[in-house]
């Protein structure tokens, strides 16, 4: 039981170490423009419907 406890709390740490790396360097704004402009090409090709 103690080892399961201590695999969970392993687990739990490398997620919060992750997350906090993952805010202080600001990475996923920074995957979030590597994506855009993608996205950008998907969606300019898509035909657009305007009826008012």
């Amino acid at each position: 039981m103690l080892k399961v406890l201590l695999i969970i709390a392993i687990v739990l740490l490398c997620l919060f170490v992750l997350s906090f790396i993952v805010y202080f360097f600001n990475l996923d704004m920074k995957l979030t423009s590597a994506i855009q402009p993608l996205l950008q090409k998907h969606y300019d090709k898509i035909k657009k419907d305007r009826k008012i």
